[in-house]
């Protein structure tokens, strides 16, 4: 990896950027790529939802207040600590890649909103390779002082930086500027491109990505673009997310191979109909030790903490409000498939609503139901954000395709460490 030594004046551009990215758990690098990180802010391998905020609290620090990265490793080893958080690599070098990479990418975003804003009387855009690097990279010195109008292309997937430890930025030029510095609109050169394997170590399983040469995978994007011209995540998935969410939103990213094997269940482990709001609340809440008067705060496989109490079944008007289409009776599946999940997902999603994006957990488990006449498929799903909860059951016959759901960042897989 290149190494470079960094210092910038923070700018309001670059802080709004980085401030309203959401917190995203990860567990590889290879889970967000290229323009979803304009949406979602993550540090690979930390799955966890305090971790990812206390990192995107530091990062901002070391972002507005100009912070060093001697002083951001203050903060990163502080938080190491607090959440005992077991990463991979060195901590020299995490550390530096979480602090470098966050802040090239926010100014990266920030100077491309204000590039936009000088179009008018600034039409050519300049590709300028620092002098600070001390490993330099071949092609990128060779489009030191390249020209070409702002609107080129070219610069979609060669807006710097272009990969670890690079320093490249875009300089703004009008015509006086060019007969001053002696420079002439040139033409772009052509892009080879490269189709690479990445993440192979990666839990959710290796890419094929085509990344332009020369430029790091990953990096083949201009930082802040996608978001500067829609505050709406671009992709919608196909087929859609069936939650109370879906549509938009950042990964769109499909499952490697099926859920685990179905878990058979008893007929017993269902509740009888005909039950009161309060007995049904009462018996979800008691497979968590809750009651309807004392919430608990469970702590999931990956060690999340999610609060569960009667809050969870009270509507807009403060009233206990459990029946629903008579899935009442598997509520205890329910909290199955948070207790003991198939699989758990994350995913920046748009509420077209609130029209703002929020993050989605997803907690998936299927079942076989033991019955006089053999078993009976179900699937239970789960999933919370900050803007509510959203629980369903699916059985055959009905909408039981698992695969729509298992959508973004794949954060655990029952049997797999």
């Amino acid at each position: 990896m290149a190494t470079a030594s960094y210092g910038t004046v923070p700018f309001g551009e670059q802080i709004e950027f980085f401030r309203r990215k959401l917190n995203l758990p990860t567990n590889g690098w290879t889970d967000i790529y290229t323009q979803e990180h304009d949406w979602a802010f993550v540090v690979a391998g930390a799955n966890r939802d305090e971790i990812v905020a206390d990192f995107h609290t530091a990062v901002e620090r070391a972002i507005s207040e100009g912070r060093t990265l001697a002083e951001f490793r203050k903060d990163f080893d502080a938080i190491v600590a607090k959440h005992r958080w077991d990463y991979n690599g060195g901590r020299n070098w995490r550390s530096r890649v979480i602090y470098e990479t966050n802040l090239r990418t926010s100014y990266a975003a920030g100077r491309y909103e204000q590039l936009q804003a000088l179009k008018s009387v600034r039409p050519f855009w300049q590709y300028v390779h620092s002098d600070a690097v001390q490993h330099p990279r071949p092609l990128h010195l060779s489009w030191n002082n390249l020209v070409l109008l702002a609107d080129d292309p070219w610069w979609i997937t060669h807006f710097g930086p272009n990969g670890w430890g690079c320093q490249c930025t875009v300089r703004a030029l009008n015509q006086r500027d060019l007969d001053r510095m002696g420079l002439k609109v040139g033409t772009a050169p052509p892009t080879k491109m490269e189709t690479l394997v990445i993440g192979q170590r990666s839990p959710q399983g290796p890419r094929t990505v085509s990344v332009p040469e020369g430029i790091d995978p990953g990096f083949e994007y201009t930082p802040g673009r996608a978001r500067f011209h829609s505050a709406m995540p671009p992709e919608i998935p196909d087929p859609p997310v069936p939650g109370s969410a879906g549509g938009p939103g950042v990964p769109n990213r499909r499952a490697p191979g099926a859920l685990p094997a179905a878990r058979v269940v008893g007929a017993a482990r269902l509740l009888d109909a005909g039950l009161t709001e309060a007995e049904y609340a009462t018996a979800f809440l008691s497979e968590f030790g809750a009651t309807m008067d004392a919430p608990v705060l469970f702590q999931d496989v990956l060690g999340e903490r999610i609060a569960i109490g009667a809050d969870l079944f009270l509507d807009a008007s403060e009233r206990l409000k459990v029946t629903k289409r008579g899935r009442e009776r598997y509520l205890r599946l329910l909290a199955d498939a948070i207790k003991q999940p198939d699989e758990i997902w994350a995913r920046v999603e748009w509420l077209f609503g609130a029209q703002k994006s929020v993050v989605r957990r997803r907690y998936v488990a299927r079942f076989e139901i033991e019955g006089e006449n053999g078993t009976t498929p179900m699937l239970a799903v789960f999933e919370r954000g900050e803007d509510g909860w959203f629980g369903v059951t699916t059985f055959q016959g009905e909408a039981l395709d698992d695969e729509n759901w298992r959508i973004g960042v794949r954060l655990y897989r029952r049997g797999q460490q």
